[in-house]
């Protein structure tokens, strides 16, 4: 087991582009061949309609497993297909070896419809802190990284997100209405306010890119499952964004979270958006 930080900061100094790699080979060989050609034998239902897993998913999560658990020989791996399949497996997020968070189709929805708006995601943690993370937006063919301290890139260039402009309402990409219960409904009716133009959320790590990229001021959402936010929160953090939830403290990828949460440009907007959420609770 890895018991120091410098370990990871060793594999972090010359490993980073061999999971970029990773992610690339996964993206072309299971997820894009099946983009727009899935057949109906290749599309389930996990926990209802708004749910939805397919061959892609699961190949390129088996592929991702392997290579990164090889890449790091004393990590594990939490990805999302393999928590559906046994949720006691997610308990490695809170234990002491370092951990790769895997969604390796964020955004089923959007690809099942044949919609680009899709992506892969990884992150490596350890102890409930996220040092690194890979986006990648195969049909799209965006790559997005960062590591703690040093900085988020899109394809090379340096990310920052900035301020939103004063006087301009806020956009702000929130849950789905199926992925919240009547309580968290309540909380986001906060955002139903002048000043603020709140929208239905796509890939939840395409949302995090273009908050990092000043593109989206702020998200508001209701779920907590560490594959769908570890990377994103991470490049958010990196471009010079921050991460509340509706108490007041950051985001725990290790769970626990007061709920909905929000992600955005900079420390004021979170905090204003959590002041709205809260006003309903």
């Amino acid at each position: 087991m890895i018991e120091d930080m410098e370990t990871i900061e060793e594999f972090l100094a010359h490993g980073t582009s061999d999971v970029e790699e990773a992610v690339r080979r996964a993206a072309g060989m299971e997820i894009m061949p099946r983009f727009r050609q899935l057949a109906a034998h290749e599309v389930d239902e996990k926990n209802g309609p708004h749910d939805l897993v397919t061959d892609a998913d699961r190949r390129a999560e088996v592929y991702l497993t392997e290579a990164l658990s090889k890449m790091l020989p004393c990590s594990v791996v939490v990805g999302e297909e393999a928590v559906h399949a046994n949720p006691a497996t997610y308990d490695a997020i809170r234990g002491e070896a370092p951990v790769w968070i895997i969604d390796p189709v964020d955004g089923t929805r959007q690809f099942v419809h044949g919609d680009p708006g899709f992506c892969t995601l990884v992150a490596l943690a350890q102890r409930g802190v996220v040092y690194a993370s890979w986006m990648y937006a195969p049909a799209l063919d965006r790559f997005a990284t960062a590591t703690r301290g040093g900085g988020a890139f899109l394809d090379g260039e340096r990310l920052r997100s900035g301020s939103p402009a004063p006087g301009r309402d806020l956009e702000v990409a929130t849950s789905h209405p199926f992925y919240t219960t009547d309580e968290q409904k309540r909380a986001l009716l906060g955002l139903q306010t002048e000043g603020v133009r709140p929208r239905s959320c796509g890939s939840a790590g395409l949302e995090y890119l273009h908050i990092a990229q000043g593109r989206l001021d702020a998200t508001a959402f209701s779920w907590e499952a560490a594959w769908d936010h570890a990377a994103g929160l991470l490049l958010v953090e990196e471009a010079g964004g921050a991460h509340l939830t509706l108490t007041g403290e950051r985001f725990r990828v290790t769970g626990g979270n007061a709920l909905p949460f929000t992600a955005a440009r900079d420390e004021a907007t979170a905090r204003r958006v959590v002041e709205l959420l809260s006003d309903t609770v």
